[in-house]
């Protein structure tokens, strides 16, 4: 190549050249080939020993420690007498409505009560003007008075007439005549009492009366106002408050469901007497007060499918007003074998189909379908897939997988609302849980550690 043009790029080393070395002296003889071949060996010895050597090294910090089966928390299910209830929307109905409304026509004189108060049977509400009536009565009773006079007249003149016939001083006929006069004079008379009555009866309607006992609604009329016999609008509306009707649908396909599991023997019934009912308020509260169910009703609504069924609510207290809306939780019935599964321990896939993780022989995990009904707390109710003696995992789930052999270790779930008859205390001689367990998103069982991370591997 020739020495005065520069060397092209893609002929030039990849690494910077080493330093020339000095002319050789020529009073010093050259180093052998040989020796120089020896020396370039031992390097590339060196050098590849070293290379295995890292190597190794690299590949046993790599390699993880082997660890023994992960510790969780599991669930050991028991039968529990659990009360199986429904909650169905409803509403309240007062016990007792009288819409009050005049029966006899006139002006209202007075309003003899205050509007929202509580009234007595038989309290006057309203006075209308007694005026026309007091004529009218006035006017039947003298009607009466003539009536009974003329009566009297007619029953003397047939016993006279009844004498004369025996010795023959009159005819049979004019007997028998006078003897009918009396008896419609007689009708004359029970006609003109019966008119007093009457007469006296609407007087006494122009005092205008609460029929039953309860509380007044707003009064529609004011003195002054004009009012009819049996007119359309109310005057005012009493409503017995202090029991109230809670009125409730159930689906027909529901009703069926629990009369076949109390005939099959899944369900009993929670007593002998009228099953009970509780309130939740439309604030989220639970009444205090429990109320009884009082009828079912024995057919089905074509358009909604739906029973109606009416409870009996006390109020003593007026907290309840008739109209609210209100779920209503019905006692159906006592399961004796009840199977609880904690909500935590239950998984759903995309579909909604509910499973849990199992502990089965030799420890080894499996995932098994479930079915499960109404929630008791924060627990489900199974209905399917699970029996009595099942481990179910709650605790840990993220940490294993299907067929994983795992270190069981049993923890208690503290029941939350609900019936169920399991306690809720830690088990005896488990260590309280760590707080870096506590924040994990799934609770650690109580004697479980995270496991600890592998080393990094060395470079």
């Amino acid at each position: 190549m020739n020495p005065t043009h520069p060397r092209p790029e893609f002929l030039r080393p990849a690494f910077p050249a080493l330093p020339r070395c000095a002319a050789p002296d020529p009073s010093r003889p050259a180093a052998a080939p040989a020796a120089r071949r020896r020396g370039a060996w031992a390097l590339a010895t060196a050098f590849a020993a070293g290379a295995l050597l890292l190597s190794g090294c690299s590949d046993k910090a790599a390699k993880p420690a082997p660890r023994g089966p992960v510790e969780v928390g599991v669930v050991t299910l028991q039968p529990e007498r659990q009360s199986v209830t429904t909650e169905l929307p409803g509403r309240t109905s007062a016990y007792l409505v009288a819409e009050i409304r005049p029966q006899v026509g006139g002006i209202v004189q007075k309003r003899l009560f205050t509007e929202g108060a509580d009234v007595k049977a038989g309290q006057v509400l309203y006075q209308l003007d007694p005026a026309p009536f007091e004529a009218a009565l006035a006017s039947a009773e003298a009607s009466l008075g003539r009536a009974q006079a003329t009566a009297g007249s007619a029953e003397s003149n047939a016993r006279r007439n009844a004498e004369l016939a025996k010795i023959e001083a009159v005819s049979r006929q004019v007997a028998d005549d006078s003897q009918a006069t009396a008896q419609q004079a007689r009708s004359d008379v029970a006609v003109a009492r019966a008119a007093v009555e009457t007469a006296r009866i609407n007087l006494g309607y122009t005092r205008i009366k609460a029929p039953i006992s309860g509380r007044t609604a707003i009064s529609t009329v004011t003195p002054g106002a004009l009012v009819t016999a049996s007119q359309t609008t109310a005057l005012t509306t009493v409503s017995q408050v202090d029991t109230l009707y809670v009125d409730v649908t159930q689906s027909s396909t529901e009703v069926l469901r629990w009369k076949n599991d109390l005939a099959q023997g899944r369900l009993q019934r929670a007593g002998e007497g009228q099953a009970r009912i509780r309130l939740k308020l439309e604030d989220g509260s639970t009444y205090a007060q429990p109320g009884r169910l009082q009828f079912s009703g024995v057919t089905v609504n074509p358009t909604t499918g739906a029973i109606t069924l009416r409870g009996v609510v006390p109020n003593p207290d007026g907290l309840l007003m008739p109209g609210m809306y209100v779920r209503a939780v019905l006692e159906t019935g006592v399961n004796e074998q009840a199977l609880l599964v904690p909500q935590q321990g239950v998984t759903r896939d995309t579909a909604g189909n509910a499973s849990v993780l199992v502990v089965g022989a030799q420890d080894k995990v499996e995932r098994r379908g479930i079915q499960v009904g109404a929630a008791v707390g924060n627990r489900w109710a199974a209905t399917a897939g699970l029996a009595a003696g099942d481990r179910i995992v709650v605790d840990g789930l993220q940490r294993i997988k299907v067929g994983d052999t795992v270190k069981p270790v049993e923890v208690q779930i503290k029941p939350q609302g609900g019936s169920g008859s399991s306690g809720g205390a830690a088990a005896p001689g488990t260590p309280a849980a760590s707080s870096a367990a506590a924040a994990a998103p799934a609770s650690v069982p109580a004697s479980a550690s995270a496991p600890a991370p592998a080393p990094a591997a060395s470079r």
